[in-house]
């Protein structure tokens, strides 16, 4: 199979027009990946912490991931079973995903950070029937089996395993013959939760199609050319690290650098961006601002384009990417576990504006609407972010063994077929630029004003004194609830009342009187998701 998705790049507008849909019925993501590329064409640069550095080709990953499908299967897994992947970005993470799909197995992305009670739940409740980890995963992944029924095989990277645990060197020495199963763009591929930051997390049912349903999207975000090496800090257990950057850089034949760490540091960073030429990047906002207190300049980058998500970008972040980076382009983007990615910059089609999110990537029909009868909100009214669901592979299938949840986040659209409700609220500009305002539950009622704290934390990062800030509504007697700001304040910084004074002023410049933080703690470290997201809902308790 040899097939690639392409955007027609004559110009914004055309795309929107022409792009279609085109995906082969017998797609199978594997075949897609490594299968059909040259093999002996590179495709991970891998560097682990003690130093080790190996590159594999696509043909060796196609070899390997049959080997682990075929080991997988004699050990029981078959069509439709989840698989736990509890890796970091080492080969054997993409090569268990990879043997899964061959085998039409569901793969199961889990952050190495989680601990027995995260991996337990989220195993338990999706009947995983195997976990691969590593080895320093060991004894959260027997705690954690102790609570998951359906749990029969555990496999381990690195190390000795012990105890019941198969090393993964076993899964590569098989020799059986694997007889691929078939597949159709909707055979279900993943099954990936979301952060929980709103409750207990949901398990999101995506079929093969969904993630070759990323790359319109990596191309306008790689500003039209998705060609070069790839690399990401993101957790590859993360829909943003593995759909925004390493399987769209797979179906383009383009290699990626693996590198796992256990925190993000600048210097090895630009270190490893300058060893592997990196010339295109997923970057968080979080980890763009550390950048920006290292010295570009001592680095000889390759660099051409940028992309981030999460939060938006401020205008400080596209004036160090044009004068310390020497003009490359950073181009936001919006998506969420559910659909990910839909709307987002390019550069080289329209100009960025800083705060929007950008436009509808071709293929997707997007809008802010009424969440309660499915209308298309106006140009410049806040509405609930949606994305129609009927021809668009982006959209999940189905919030796994929660039917009531996933007809909550659906209604008809009057115009034909439903909308898929993303609970973030935004508008559309009359420019056709889309603007986030804040999650639809996180809105601060103030003395009857509707306040979105992501305006208002987006206000107090333009401080130099700040490094991160998360704002929610607190109780209040006289006004219902109040605005209450948890802010980091950068390194050697000595926070007190005229650092707050300053925020507040600040804010009631840049939004309104009635925005601004009535109450303002400083912390040494805010509560975050494995992805990076402020806990808005546990500051304050």
């Amino acid at each position: 199979m040899s097939w690639t998705l392409t955007v027609p790049e004559a110009s914004y507008e055309t795309a929107r027009r022409e792009f279609e849909w085109s995906i082969p019925d017998d797609y199978n993501l594997a075949r897609d990946l490594v299968g059909k590329h040259d093999p002996e064409r590179p495709a991970l640069h891998e560097q682990l912490p003690d130093g080790t550095e190996t590159t594999y080709t696509f043909g060796e990953l196609d070899r390997d991931s049959d080997r682990v499908a075929a080991a997988l299967r004699e050990r029981g897994v078959e069509r439709g079973d989840r698989v736990g992947v509890v890796l970091s970005q080492t080969v054997e993470n993409p090569l268990v995903h990879l043997a899964c799909w061959k085998l039409g197995a569901v793969s199961l992305p889990l952050s190495v950070l989680f601990g027995p009670d995260a991996l337990a739940s989220r195993l338990d409740d999706s009947g995983a029937v195997a976990v691969v980890a590593s080895a320093e995963r060991h004894d959260a992944i027997t705690e954690a089996a102790t609570a998951c029924s359906a749990l029969d095989l555990h496999v381990e990277r690195g190390g000795t395993a012990t105890g019941a645990a198969t090393p993964f060197a076993d899964l590569l020495d098989c020799q059986a013959t694997l007889d691929p199963v078939e597949t159709t763009p909707e055979t279900p591929a993943t099954v990936i939760y979301t952060s929980g930051s709103t409750g207990s997390p949901k398990g999101v049912l995506h079929t093969h199609d969904s993630w070759v349903a990323h790359c319109p999207s990596f191309q306008l975000y790689f500003e039209l050319d998705p060609t070069g090496v790839f690399w990401t800090p993101a957790d590859w257990a993360w829909i943003g690290a593995l759909g925004d950057l390493l399987f769209p850089a797979w179906h383009y034949g383009q290699p990626v650098v693996g590198a796992p760490t256990d925190g993000f540091d600048p210097v090895r960073a630009y270190e490893l961006m300058a060893q592997y030429d990196v010339t295109n990047s997923f970057l968080p906002p979080t980890a763009i601002r550390m950048l920006m207190d290292e010295p570009a300049d001592a680095y000889d980058l390759s660099l051409s384009a940028i992309c981030s998500g999460g939060e938006p970008l401020t205008p400080e972040i596209l004036d160090w990417a044009r004068d310390d980076l020497g003009g490359v382009a950073v181009n936001e983007l919006y998506g969420q576990t559910e659909a990910n990615v839909f709307v987002a910059n390019c550069t080289t089609w329209f100009e960025t504006r800083p705060g929007s999110m950008g436009k509808p990537v071709p293929g997707h029909d997007v809008a802010p609407v009424d969440p309660e009868t499915g209308e298309r909100r106006p140009d410049g009214e806040v509405g609930e972010l949606a994305i129609k669901r009927e021809g668009d592979p982006i959209v999940f299938e189905e919030y796994w063994n929660r039917p009531e949840t996933t007809a909550a986040a659906t209604v008809d659209a009057p115009d034909g077929g439903t909308w898929h409700l993303t609970g973030d609220l935004g508008w559309r500009d009359e420019d056709g630029y889309f603007w986030f305002k804040s999650r639809a539950d996180d809105v601060i009622i103030t003395a009857g004003y509707r306040v979105g704290p992501g305006e208002v934390e987006r206000a107090i990062l333009d401080h130099s004194d700040v490094t991160q800030v998360g704002v929610v509504g607190v109780d209040d007697e006289l006004r219902g609830e109040k605005i209450a700001a948890f802010v980091q304040p950068a390194d050697a910084v000595t926070p007190g009342d005229e650092l707050r004074e300053e925020i507040r002023t600040l804010v009631r410049e840049r939004l309104a009187k009635h925005e601004y933080p009535r109450e303002i703690q400083f912390r040494e470290e805010l509560p975050q998701t494995t992805t990076g997201k402020i806990k808005r809902r546990e500051l304050g308790e």
